[in-house]
């Protein structure tokens, strides 16, 4: 039954975050969570995250701009190395937040709970007239890259900044997810070196059978977002993302994600 479901997950998370080029990790993990401990649960979410991004960018490498890339991933790079040390020397502290809003508790963790705040914010900010009609200057791509570097390192949960810089960088939708999805690549090789000893540890207990159909289900999903590229527009790209990102910061704040 977990084959099915993760699959399915996979599958339509693949689909649904093309576009943004970040969430399949974010949705993945915690329905596989459901059915293996949580290390475990990292363990496959990120190798399925990985494979799926090189078979997205096995279609549309063409669409790369390196410039970008460059001036992104460097400092991505290497915050992300140093978000994964950080999260392997602060592993065992088990850091929560709880919380009461309208006599209903929450509680999640507290890189979660700060990461959320972060995406929440820049989403409103996002929403205001005034902000939506600027863009960043490209000087501040590295800055981006160090944001989005150091929390894919520290909790997996890149894409999310790393869009925020990327959606206004005057590229092309192509561009836009290309470029991401490359940036994506050079972080999740970062950290899985840096897991890999954690993964090594859990191999015997990690489903590799439910690991390639959920990486062959991915897979579909990725080809079905491509299809659908040719449909839409920078504009709905824009929207979706910023719908995306607010429910992923409603998400990590109360802990559902």
């Amino acid at each position: 039954m977990e084959i099915v479901i993760i699959s399915l997950v996979a599958l339509a998370a693949s689909t649904l975050t093309f576009f943004s080029g970040f969430g399949l990790g974010t949705l993945l993990m915690p329905v596989v969570a459901l059915f293996f401990p949580l290390e475990i649960a990292i363990g496959i979410s990120a190798i399925v995250h990985l494979a799926n991004n090189f078979f997205k960018i096995g279609l549309l490498y063409k669409h790369v701009n390196w410039q970008v890339f460059l001036r992104f991933g460097i400092t991505a790079l290497v915050f992300a190395f140093i978000g994964a040390k950080a999260l392997q020397g602060l592993a065992e502290s088990n850091l929560h937040v709880g919380y009461t809003i309208f006599q209903h508790s929450f509680d999640t963790s507290l890189f979660q709970f700060i990461i959320g705040w972060l995406i929440l914010i820049f989403v409103v900010l996002e929403l205001i007239p005034a902000f939506s009609r600027l863009s960043f200057d490209k000087k501040y791509l590295p800055i981006g890259g160090i944001i989005s570097g150091f929390f894919g390192g520290l909790t997996g949960n890149q894409g999310a900044f790393r869009s925020m810089f990327l959606i206004k960088s005057g590229l092309t939708k192509e561009q836009f997810i290309a470029t991401g999805v490359m940036v994506a690549i050079m972080v999740d090789i970062t950290r899985l070196s840096v897991y890999g000893k954690s993964i090594i540890k859990t191999q015997s207990q990690i489903d590799w059978i439910l690991v390639i159909t959920a990486c062959f289900s991915a897979f579909i999903g990725a080809y079905l977002g491509r299809i659908l590229l040719k449909k839409v527009t920078i504009q709905s790209v824009h929207f979706f993302v910023s719908t995306f990102l607010l429910l992923v910061a409603l998400g990590l704040i109360s802990g559902l994600i």
